[in-house]
């Protein structure tokens, strides 16, 4: 559509001289008749004037696809307006006439011989721009002339030909080695050439991301800067976005680079600048601050963005955007020019809001006056949602700059004066934050506000004031008058309001119990029994067991010390941030979104980071490293007898379960070695050591001591649990075949994306040649990229452990996932587990530590040496007392003996004997956990019958002859 677009550009200059407009006014019937009796005339002005009545037809949509063959007919022609022409048509129409495209392949041919470079060119051009692949073949010995023409219009043209030919057929251009020869116009003398094949060999490098086709070296980056002078204003943005992805070798480097690219700061073209500016914010994290040069530098990038603020609103709206990033990074850069995001009257309102978000941004002591100044007057307009933004600002303000903070009060106070309701119920809210960033400083004005009580019609406004009244129900004398006002329309207001009004009147009673019974009562009454919205049920509920059985742990809760709230809550991401910088000039910094958000099947999308903070994150030793010291190092575990975990394998539920509701939460305390590879100590994540892991699985512990509730649920509930029974050995589960008959459940989710923030782990296990593995699939549902992962397990029953690092190799970008398989062994430290196979895991990021809970299927313990002697396992077997017995049934298996046993074998339970009596099979079968423990099994088949008989057993204490036995194995 491009090329199709420069083409009419370009005949623009004949229609000048007669008025093209008459073609694209006739309608007549009959005329693709007429057309084709004038495309075939042998007079050349009439054949140009039925191509151009073609051409005005196909602009306005029609289709003339069937004057093809004779539209073809007409390249033979040495009129170059008329061969433009049909090339244009030939482009339109090629791709629903494949077959037809094919008769004009000699003409291309023929026309990149020409001695005309503009002809060579264009038959080049076209021949990429038809999508059809039986052309393409014939497209390689032209195009391979062409790259290497005389004439630097053709090659460059050539250059940006192989992009369009490999995204065609991109084997058939790596097979014909026109890669090696775009590489080598990078050092051609013509700088548009170079340009070009920057451009086509960076859009290549973007579809795959690993051919590392751009190899750039500081002999190349040379090339390019010496081509950046001379190329026009397009080819220095190729050359430029190309300078970005190199990482300079150290900072004398990167300084020269800088100097080398800052004259492009002074461009007319604001796609050069903005592409300037790119690669100077990132070399800039490269260079020392003490360093002269940098402070020269940051001087020399105010300038010209300031100078962008000055063109169109569109344009204005668009530089705002990268500024706001730049601002974000290094404030420094714009903090004396404030003036020029000062808001323009006549200035759009998209165009205001963005100026208005900047100046919060760049707010300081030295310039505050100036700013609250501007922000009042803003106020002041007639446009809503400017002036509620502007007295937003200075709530933000007053928020970032502590000293301003009375000034900023006093400003909102001025405004609630006014008594607009819009200014008014804007300013409540703000104060609301104000209080909660400078507790017990600025309650004078609680009283102001409370006159305007009555204005407020706004759910927002609604809810920061009963939250104020909450607060501070002890200053206000009328506090119980005030919450009961709202109370009588409560089933009338919002979520947000009522989840407000109950909080409140709770924090009321607890201050003033005698007063407000009545009034605590109702309130609960009205959330609990006459409300149908879950949450304002649930909170009603958490308050009224509080009251009714600990009012002291209610207290601690409900009026507990809040955190201050942070000077910038809008910031984004420090990692999104990053790569932002590294997309300015793009659409990703217009929408403040990393590419992968919004660009669909992009096969290549590259996430990008700043060279200074890329080997940043704190480095994470894979646990394997730490596993032995942390074995050695720690406390002696307390390693249960045989006989206890043997019976606790026999209480196992086998069956499958009754509901789908989730498993017992673990209740082992979080004990680790010495070494705790996730940092800081999972202990300390934890706050408590005898806090189980299955609590809160992100990390967090915002409902503290108080309630004395039972800890949540782990992550396996948000899925079908997994039994680990023994219907699964049978593949009554719907689990997944190993190519060795083992078996495997279903990925189930461990931690759901809301408690990962944004990470939602799912897997299963498996045991592969006698390893257990652990399968996982990690999904980043966030809006910034997880790097630097890292897993590790509490001690449990089997001290299964993990056997290397968790090796995601590749950054997870949002909306990627990544299968991630980890090794394991049985090597860890001990600790007995309730239930018996529960493993508690934390997974670490760059973004946080996670915890969850999961259970693995007990037959990923049977090891593959598990089948005992046959006098071995009657004689133990005749040993074991009834009371070490348990018998289970497995129901609606479709298996004869044998089918079942050959199952069975696959998961390492070994048959050692089969009799029949009475037309019913008897299995008699053994296994031994990777812990060294037999245990023994009688499987009763009766034919016909889909229902199973097991019986399971154990001894607790071994005779020497089987001790010895065993030793053999």
């Amino acid at each position: 559509m491009q090329e199709w677009a420069s083409q009419l550009c370009e005949n623009r200059q004949f229609g000048s001289k007669m008025t093209d407009s008459k073609y694209f006014t006739t309608t007549k019937k009959g005329e693709i008749f007429e057309l084709k009796a004038e495309l075939n005339s042998d007079k050349k002005e009439k054949k140009k004037e039925a191509v151009k009545k073609v051409i005005a037809s196909m602009t306005v949509g029609k289709d003339v696809s069937a004057l093809f063959p004779d539209v073809v007919n007409c390249m033979q022609t040495d009129n170059l307006e008329l061969k433009k022409l049909v090339y244009l048509y030939l482009m339109n129409y090629a791709k629903s006439q494949p077959d037809m495209a094919i008769m004009a392949v000699n003409t291309f041919v023929k026309d990149c011989e020409d001695p005309n470079p503009l002809i060579r060119a264009l038959a080049v051009r076209t021949m990429g721009c038809i999508r059809v692949d039986k052309i393409t073949e014939y497209l390689c010995e032209p195009l391979r002339k062409c790259l290497k023409d005389e004439d630097p219009y053709v090659r460059k043209t050539a250059a940006v030909c192989v992009a369009k030919l490999h995204d065609i057929n991109a084997q058939l251009v790596e097979d014909q080695g026109f890669l090696d020869t775009l590489k080598d116009l990078i050092s051609d003398s013509n700088p548009m050439v170079v340009a070009n094949a920057v451009a086509a060999l960076s859009e290549i490098a973007e579809s795959h991301p690993n051919s590392n086709l751009l190899d750039l070296n500081p002999q190349t980056i040379n090339k390019l800067l010496t081509a950046l002078n001379e190329c026009t204003e397009w080819g220095q943005i190729f050359i430029l976005d190309c300078l970005a992805n190199y990482t300079p070798r150290d900072d004398r480097e990167s300084q020269s680079i800088c100097e080398r690219v800052t004259p492009r700061l002074s461009h007319a073209n604001s796609a050069v600048v903005l592409s300037a500016v790119k690669v100077l914010m990132k070399f800039m994290e490269m260079l020392p601050k003490d360093l002269d040069y940098y402070g020269t530098l940051l001087k020399k990038l105010a300038p010209p963005l300031v100078t962008l603020l000055s063109a169109e609103p569109e344009l204005q709206y668009v530089a705002l955007r990268n500024i706001n990033l730049i601002v974000q990074r290094r404030p420094e850069i714009l903090k004396h020019e404030m003036k020029v995001f000062f808001v323009k009257y006549n200035d759009p309102i998209y165009v205001k809001l963005e100026k208005l978000d900047i100046m919060i941004r760049l707010a300081s002591q030295a310039n505050i006056a100036q700013v609250l100044a501007e922000l009042k007057e803003y106020a002041t307009e007639v446009d809503v949602d400017f002036v509620r933004k502007a007295v937003r600002a200075i709530g933000r303000c007053a928020i970032k700059v502590e000293q301003s903070a009375e000034r900023c009060v006093s400003t909102l106070l001025d405004l609630i004066q006014t008594k607009v309701n819009y200014v008014v119920q804007e300013a409540i809210v703000v104060i609301k934050d104000i209080f909660r960033k400078y507790p017990n400083k600025y309650e004078s004005v609680i009283a102001t506000l409370c006159e305007n009580l009555d204005s407020l019609d706004e759910p927002e406004a609604r809810a920061a004031m009963i939250w104020i009244v909450g607060e501070y129900a002890e200053r206000i004398d009328n506090a119980d008058e005030l919450l009961e006002s709202f109370l009588e329309g409560f089933h009338d207001e919002s979520t947000q309001v009522q989840l407000q009004l109950l909080t409140a009147i709770v924090k009321l009673f607890l201050k003033k119990p005698t007063e407000t019974q009545e009034l605590v009562q109702q309130v609960l009454s009205l959330a609990t029994q006459d409300s149908d919205n879950p949450d304002l049920r649930d909170r009603g509920y958490i308050y009224w067991r509080l009251l009714s059985t600990d009012p002291v742990a209610a207290k601690e809760v409900v009026l507990a010390e809040k955190p201050l709230i942070s000077e910038e809550t809008d910031l984004i991401e420090p990692t999104l941030l990053e790569e932002l910088i590294c997309h300015i000039g793009t659409l990703a910094s217009v929408y403040h979104k990393p590419p992968s958000a919004f660009v669909e099947g992009s096969r290549g999308v590259q996430h990008k980071r700043l060279p200074g903070s890329a080997g940043s994150g704190e480095s994470v030793e894979s646990p394997d490293t730490g596993s032995a010291a942390g074995v050695s190092d720690a406390p002696p575990a307390v390693i249960p007898s045989q006989g206890d975990l043997l019976g606790d394998l026999l209480n196992l539920d086998l069956t499958p379960p009754a509901t789908t509701g989730p498993p017992p939460p673990a209740t082992s305390g979080m004990q680790l070695g010495a070494m705790d590879l996730l940092g800081g100590g999972l202990d300390s994540l934890m706050g408590d050591e005898s806090e189980p892991l299955g609590g809160d699985l992100g990390g967090s512990s915002a409902m503290g001591a108080g309630f004395g509730a039972p800890p949540a649920a782990p992550a396996a509930s948000f899925s079908a649990p997994v039994s680990g029974g023994l219907d699964d050995l049978f593949d009554l589960g719907g689990g997944v075949g190993m190519p060795m008959g083992a078996y495997s459940p279903p990925k189930t989710v461990w931690l759901p994306a809301m408690k990962g923030k944004g990470l939602e782990i799912s897997g299963t296990f498996a045991r592969r040649a006698g390893v257990i593995q652990m399968e996982m699939t990690l999904t980043n549902k966030a809006m910034s990229v997880m790097t630097d992962f890292a897993i590790q397990f509490n001690r449990n029953s089997f001290g299964l452990a993990p056997a290397g690092p968790l090796q995601v190799l590749t950054p997870l970008s949002p909306n990627q996932s990544i299968e991630v398989t980890l090794p394991l062994n049985t090597v860890g430290p001990v600790m007995k587990m309730d239930p018996l196979n529960n493993l508690q895991v934390a997974v670490k990021n760059n973004i946080d530590v996670f915890y969850f809970s999961c259970q693995y299927p007990i037959s990923m313990l049977f090891v593959e040496d598990g089948k005992m002697e046959r006098q071995v396992f009657l004689a133990t077997w005749k040993d074991i007392s009834n009371d070490n017995e348990a018998q289970f049934q497995i129901k609606d298996c479709h298996l004869s003996s044998d089918a079942a046993s050959n199952k069975l074998q696959g998961s390492n339970i070994f048959t050692i004997a089969k009799r029949t009596v009475d037309g019913q099979d008897m299995l008699y079968q053994s296994t031994k956990l990777s812990n060294g423990i037999w245990v023994l099994a009688e499987l009763r088949v009766q034919t016909g019958n889909p229902t199973f008989t097991v019986s399971l057993a154990q001894q607790t204490v071994w005779s020497n002859h089987c001790s010895d036995c065993a030793a053999n194995y």
